[in-house]
């Protein structure tokens, strides 16, 4: 495998002017009368969501707030054990693929970038999410396959994601997506140089030590410190939080009293993103507004909302 230098994986990026951090602070969107003084990042977006047209998609984004978004795709539709016979293609929600992203960023290059996928157990996984790294994706995700998360074929894309720096997006979800989440510390722990961002169900309902057992995905309990993912991101440098979709939020709602002291705790590795498949970009159907609200509301401090909404991500991705 050719190792690139991390100035080629971002030349895309570059020449095409997608993020420019001198000017963020005071960035003027579309539609919108006057500049953003408080920039987002949100890292978790997909294309062709539901039947949610791009239009729809760059209006609900910016109804957000949201001034840069990274777009998820899904595999290529395959039919296998990894994909649960086809139910899981379009990360089980219809989302289109990498070219779509790709294409579409190219349209917005001041409002999107993008990451690449595919099903880690199809022959030509590596080469295909290796050709959207060198056109510029800042990462690889979301991985959402039926698959172990330790398995054979999800260790040679942690292998790609080391050689170009790039952190890689994982959805949790037990006796569905990415098994023995309580084995993941290994790989943390064989790959030190890859940051790996965890995502939805059983990565948030594991915030809690009293979580035993697994089927619940949205637990409502008051929360114990110490569960899998507490560990997790305090014990290991790569690990870090997405803290998108209605996994991330209940996470937040569910014992505030524990999130502020969790925020705190994690502030330098929670990322904001949505996930949300809404069309308006806010009122009570949007989630994704929902999140930066809380986050808005239970940071500890501005400082610390600033972090999360914003700026662990442009330190993460090199923006």
């Amino acid at each position: 495998m050719k190792v690139l230098p991390s100035v080629s994986r971002r030349g895309f990026i570059t020449r095409s002017g997608i993020f420019l951090a001198g000017t963020a602070m005071n960035l003027k969107l579309p539609g919108l009368s006057e500049p953003l003084a408080e920039p987002i990042i949100d890292i978790h977006q997909h294309t062709d969501y539901m039947g949610r047209t791009h239009d729809q998609l760059m209006a609900h984004q910016r109804a957000m707030g949201v001034t840069t978004t990274i777009l998820l795709p899904a595999g290529t539709p395959a039919f296998g054990l990894s994909t649960h016979k086809g139910q899981s293609n379009g990360l089980q929600a219809k989302c289109s693929g990498n070219e779509t992203c790709y294409n579409l960023v190219k349209q917005y290059p001041q409002e999107l970038l993008f990451a690449a996928n595919e099903v880690p157990d199809l022959p030509d996984a590596t080469l295909e999410i290796e050709k959207y790294l060198k056109l510029g994706a800042l990462l690889i995700g979301e991985s959402k396959f039926g698959v172990t998360c330790d398995s054979p074929d999800m260790q040679r894309i942690y292998e790609l994601a080391q050689s170009y720096r790039v952190p890689v997006l994982m959805h949790w979800q037990h006796g569905m997506y990415n098994y023995d989440f309580d084995r993941f510390h290994t790989m943390l722990e064989k790959y030190p140089n890859v940051n790996f961002i965890g995502h939805a169900q059983t990565f948030w309902a594991n915030i809690d030590k009293a979580h035993q057992d697994q089927t619940v995905l949205y637990p409502k309990t008051k929360v114990t410190p110490g569960g899998i993912t507490d560990r997790l991101l305090s014990d290991y440098p790569n690990m870090y939080a997405d803290m998108s979709a209605g996994s991330g939020l209940n996470a937040l709602l569910r014992d505030e009293e524990h999130t502020r002291g969790f925020l705190d705790r994690h502030q330098n590795k929670i990322l904001y993103g949505s996930d949300c498949l809404d069309a308006a970009g806010h009122g009570p159907e949007c989630q994704g507004s929902q999140t930066i609200a809380a986050i808005r509301r239970l940071a500890p401090s501005k400082r610390i909302e600033r972090k999360i909404l914003y700026e662990n991500a442009k330190k993460l991705f090199r923006l």
